[in-house]
């Protein structure tokens, strides 16, 4: 099952269990279960405090449980926890076993503390890099709460219960039978949602902040490189964001940073938290800005959050990004996630075998056409204008593909469904005028980014597309305002574009704030 590289790697993990586990499987005669068999085999032979069982009586069969000798265990994986799930395996057995985790001591007590029964189940795929990260933090959670359960659900191996519960996207997570979210959440984020008294502590704590220098707003590429250029110059920096990393976290692979030459998102979103916090700089996580007000006779600009809480600061450097484009048209939102993805990588495996189409002949577009090509049985790939736009090599290996369709001068008109999930796609040929329709079980929108400005319009100066205008040194309208990233004018929408922008951007700030009436109070220090 494990190869010797991985046994070895597994066997130096192993050698730091804490306390004595169990791993107890629920098995049948098929094929699955002979490879859980033969995985759950191996880890026993790995360390002497892992003991395995064969009695479980859970209805999901291949499945096990992991635990302590004499408890009920709380974690659990229904299907292989292999590829991205691996990680996820291993870190499950090591904190049931008592290691401790690298998770701040005040989340720790705050997850002990939330009262209530909580079922979790985490529908993946095994080819989801969003997925790890959503199993981890609930399996965390089980170990350190009793009030806590959640059960991995490989949703290519339990079909029935993925159609039954009309599940098209992952993550998927259902808490007490109802769905309590999908799509990639981080551990925080979760805690939130099950925490009802979490945001009126975290506004609290938010408003009894003093002011800032500089506080960046959004904690993507653009909002890391901006507040660590702005920590190193000694001044007071803060980072409020929704979600840190933000889109880089639902980027699955890229090649273009240079000097690094392949990555994965998620893993660079980490590295740039990680450096981030090398600085004394205030992170402040899952809070996201409604509102900017410009400096009055105070001097300090404010930023107030969904929360209620008001921040204060010097200076502001606005790194909000961008999101996915939706095509805007009739049923899609009704179907979004019940047929209607956004992420190829992560939710193409639950339409193994089905037809699906693409919205997009952009890079993005044709190579989500290629990747689901070799799963689906067939793609149709719709594109408004008269040609694709995506690379030559690309298109040349689209065109090679037998199960892929590609039609141009179509404009996307609705998305239709039978109440539960998509059936098809209806489209206007631009060429004919006529209306037409594709049967289909999914569609994959890759028809690029919307800013994130709606929160601003009316304050900052935008131009028609709804990017924030800056000049050369990433200046906005409003004075001691800057902007940096995605959600700017700057053309070329790439994450080192974005990196240096926001290094600009604090740069900029920085000599703002020494060139005004009321320099930072830390200014004479970093001078």
């Amino acid at each position: 099952m494990l190869d010797t590289a991985i046994k070895t790697q597994l066997k130096t993990y192993l050698e730091r269990l804490v306390q004595p586990i169990e791993l107890v499987a629920s098995l049948d005669d098929g094929e699955k279960s002979a490879e859980v068999r033969e995985l759950l085999r191996e880890i026993g032979e790995l360390s002497p405090l892992a003991s395995i069982r064969e009695d479980g009586t859970d209805a999901r069969k291949p499945s096990f449980a992991v635990g302590r000798p004499g408890e009920d265990a709380r974690v659990r994986f229904a299907g292989i926890p292999m590829g991205h799930e691996f990680t996820s395996l291993v870190l499950a057995l090591l904190q049931v076993s008592g290691y401790a985790p690298k998770v701040e001591p005040e989340i720790i007590e705050q997850i002990k503390n939330i009262p209530g029964t909580f079922r979790f189940e985490t529908y993946i795929s095994l080819s989801c890099h969003n997925c790890p990260d959503v199993v981890q933090a609930l399996n965390l959670m089980a170990v350190l709460n009793p009030g806590i359960e959640n059960v991995m659900i490989d949703g290519a191996l339990f079909q029935d219960e993925v159609d039954s519960r009309q599940i098209m996207a992952v993550p998927s997570v259902w808490l007490n039978g109802e769905v309590f979210g999908q799509g990639r959440m981080t551990l925080e984020e979760i805690i939130a949602k099950i925490d009802t008294g979490a945001a009126t502590r975290d506004a609290e704590k938010l408003n009894a902040k003093d002011a800032f220098d500089v506080l960046v707003v959004g904690g993507g590429p653009a909002g890391s490189a901006a507040a660590i250029y702005a920590a190193r110059k000694g001044i007071r920096t803060g980072v409020v964001a929704e979600r840190f990393g933000g889109q880089v976290l639902d980027t699955l692979s890229i090649e273009n940073l240079i000097s690094v030459p392949h990555t994965e998102g998620p893993k660079l979103a980490t590295a740039l938290e990680q450096h981030v916090k090398e600085y004394e700089v205030d992170i402040m996580n899952l809070q996201r800005a409604e509102a900017l007000i410009p400096a009055g006779e105070d001097g300090l600009i404010q930023v107030r959050t969904v929360g209620g809480a008001t921040l204060k600061s010097k200076s502001v450097i606005l790194a909000t990004g961008a999101r996915w484009r939706e095509m805007n048209v009739p049923g899609e939102k009704e179907y979004k996630a019940k047929g209607v993805c956004f992420c190829p990588h992560c939710d193409g495996p639950l339409f193994k075998g089905k037809r699906v189409a693409v919205i997009g002949g952009g890079n993005s577009g044709v190579e989500a056409a290629i990747d689901l090509a070799g799963i689906v049985s067939h793609v149709t790939l719709i594109e408004f204008d008269s040609k694709l736009r995506a690379d030559a090599v690309l298109q040349a290996k689209l065109t090679s593909l037998p199960n892929v369709t590609v039609i141009v001068s179509a404009l996307s008109t609705e998305v239709t469904g039978d109440g539960e999930k998509v059936n098809g796609l209806i489209y206007k040929d631009r060429v004919s005028g006529e209306s037409k329709r594709v049967g289909l079980e999914g569609i994959f929108v890759q028809i690029g980014l919307l800013p994130n400005t709606d929160w601003i319009k009316g304050t900052v100066a935008l131009s028609p597309r709804g990017e924030i205008e800056v000049d050369a040194r990433g200046q906005t309208s409003v004075p001691g305002v800057f902007a940096a990233g995605d959600v700017t004018t700057v053309p070329y929408k790439q994450i080192i574009i974005a990196m240096g922008e926001g290094a600009k951007a604090s740069l900029s700030a920085f000599d703002h704030l020494i060139r005004s009436p009321a320099p930072a109070s830390a200014v004479a220090v970093a001078a």
